[in-house]
């Protein structure tokens, strides 16, 4: 709101551009020098041929320094009756600074309920996320992909649109054909199936099968079993079958309710590549597609793109020729866009993937979009499942609720076992998100567990230490009718006040950017903002009681709702 409004003033006022406005428009590092200020340096050199700057009396500025245009426009305001939500101007050098009225600023966040934050976008957007593989280990690394996609969902929610959240997943393939060699050889790789936990176990056996590959008649036999298991080898099936479902259980059982996630499609490679070979003879017949050396190729070169794979010239399916398939099957739910959150190391071939769709799907391909993510290496290294050098997940869950149980122990001792286990693990599953999610996709994650679960810094367990002191003040006070809004604020104050008012626009950039990072960071510095005003300010039985425990509900509100968009758990005790 108020930021608005002095947008609208500076663009009355300089004739620049609201884009322009919008992009030089500051908030000081100091709260004396006011909420929100503008520099006037850009003044001295008039972009002459800018059509942001086309209204802008150029010569006026010739010769003229910044600080006297500060003061010119500064002077201009005043010379006007400001809106009430503007307290003064003032010029400070080069600088324009807005102060604002706090008591309407007070106002304002003291209204602040569940709804606050909500957009009115109208998009359906389907999201593919997850691609949680059958068949391998779900490793810590994996983790990344389901907190980032299922939070990208609950932010596009908050923001007004329907989300349709889809899984699409590799149940056939050369890993497939590695574990069910695997299966076939336990023996040999000293490994009995275990009466539970089969679909984690799983990892291991694609694991050792992955090492036994590098011999080349190794390599050989499992190349026969994915062509046998493609062409229907009925043997090959039934093991494969069976352990597909292992795989399926454990994800239903363990990782999607750890990340409360409901899909509303699965979709699996076996269910796509019939089809896809299909597609992939039709573009060459259609002369779309070429052939090169037996294979069916897309010719992108002309768009910088290369040369596109689509099916071998054995006639075994491609990741591109499953894709193309997928592609209409997912246009069936009718979205307006097509989102697939996939790791950075397939971003040239998403590229050329949506180019292709772009060509023989037009419609399609302009609904389609991919956002690209960085590993998650550990503080050893990078990972890699057919290694096997990976940390599990349910491995790195038990190390932290470790921690966690250790941690909630000394601060009550006299817990029932039942609530520290539940605590234990909401905390741990906070450790978990947060670190997948405080940094931005284009950023590369190393993974400390012992970092992650520290109750202080920035870290989940962190802001859900501040929310149970937030509901512990809480419950403290009976005064909590009669607010009356103070004439003066301290700066504690007036930065929790800021912090609070920023929510909405918060959000709004992280759907637009997809970057759930923006968030994790808000509600960082809105938990040390609140953290400042705790330490500094004597709430239970002052004369502003009333109004401190009502900005102190604000606060709670708020940052249940931005950890509610990480998928984070709040506790109103700790």
């Amino acid at each position: 709101m108020f930021k608005e409004i002095i947008k609208e003033l500076l663009v009355e006022e300089t004739k620049l551009h609201p884009s322009e406005v919008e992009k030089l428009l500051q908030t000081p590092p100091d709260l004396t020098l006011g909420d929100y200020a503008f520099p006037c340096f850009q003044f001295c050199d008039p972009k002459q041929d800018d059509e942001l700057w086309q209204n802008v009396e150029k010569d006026f500025f010739i010769k003229k320094n910044p600080t006297d245009i500060a003061r010119h426009f500064t002077d201009k305001l005043n010379d006007k009756k400001l809106p009430k939500e503007i307290e003064k101007v003032e010029a400070k050098g080069p600088y324009v600074n807005f102060f604002v009225n706090k008591k309407i600023l007070a106002q304002t966040v003291l209204k602040i309920n569940n709804n606050y934050g909500r957009g009115n976008a109208k998009q359906k957007i389907l999201v593919e996320y997850c691609h949680a593989n059958t068949h391998k280990a779900f490793h810590i690394g994996h983790t990344r992909n389901i907190a980032l996609g299922e939070s990208v969902c609950r932010i596009l929610q908050r923001q007004g649109n329907t989300v349709v959240r889809t899984n699409y997943q590799g149940d056939v393939g050369m890993h497939v054909a590695k574990t069910l060699w695997g299966m076939q050889h336990l023996k040999e790789l000293g490994l009995t199936i275990p009466k539970e936990n089969k679909g984690n176990w799983l990892g291991i056996v694609y694991a050792k099968a992955a090492q036994a590959a590098k011999d080349e008649s190794t390599a050989k036999e499992i190349n026969l079993i994915n062509q046998k298991l493609y062409a229907g080898d009925k043997v090959l099936k039934k093991i494969w079958e069976e352990t597909r479902q292992w795989s399926i259980d454990y994800f239903h059982e363990i990782v999607y309710p750890d990340f409360q996630v409901t899909f509303d499609k699965f979709y699996f490679e076996s269910e796509v590549e019939k089809e896809g070979v299909e597609i992939a003879k039709e573009l060459l017949q259609k002369g779309i597609a070429k052939k090169s050396k037996g294979a069916i190729i897309m010719d992108l070169k002309k768009y910088n793109l290369d040369i596109f794979l689509i099916l071998k010239s054995d006639e075994t399916p491609l990741y591109a020729t499953k894709d193309l398939y997928l592609a209409e099957v997912q246009n069936k739910e009718k979205p307006d866009k097509i989102l697939h959150i996939v790791g950075s190391e397939q971003t040239f071939y998403f590229k050329q993937l949506i180019k292709t769709l772009e060509l023989t799907k037009p419609k399609i391909g302009q609904k389609e979009q991919h956002l690209s993510y960085e590993l998650v290496n550990l503080p050893t290294g990078k990972m890699a499942s057919r290694e096997g050098n990976v940390v599990l997940y349910q491995d790195t869950v038990k190390k932290i609720a470790d921690t966690a149980r250790k941690n909630l122990l000394e601060r009550n001792s006299t817990i029932n076992k039942k609530e520290l286990e539940k605590k234990a693990k909401i905390i741990t599953l906070a450790a978990i998100k947060y670190a997948m999610l405080a940094q931005g996709p284009n950023k590369t994650i190393t993974f400390d567990e012992n970092q992650a679960i520290s109750f202080e810094g920035n870290t989940g367990p962190y802001l859900q230490y501040s929310y149970a002191r937030a509901s512990s003040i809480l419950r403290k006070t009976k005064n909590k009718k009669n607010v009356s809004i103070p004439d003066l604020f301290t700066k504690e104050e007036i930065q929790l006040l800021w912090a609070l008012s920023k929510f909405s626009q918060i959000v709004e950039k992280a759907a637009h950017s997809l970057n759930p990072s923006l968030i994790a960071n808000y509600a960082h510095e809105l938990a040390q903002s609140f953290n400042e005003f705790y330490h500094t300010t004597k709430v239970i039985g002052t004369e502003q009681e009333a109004f401190s425990c009502k900005l102190i509900e604000s606060f709670r509100i708020v940052l249940k709702n931005a950890l509610f968009l990480l998928g984070i758990e709040v506790m109103e005790e700790m």
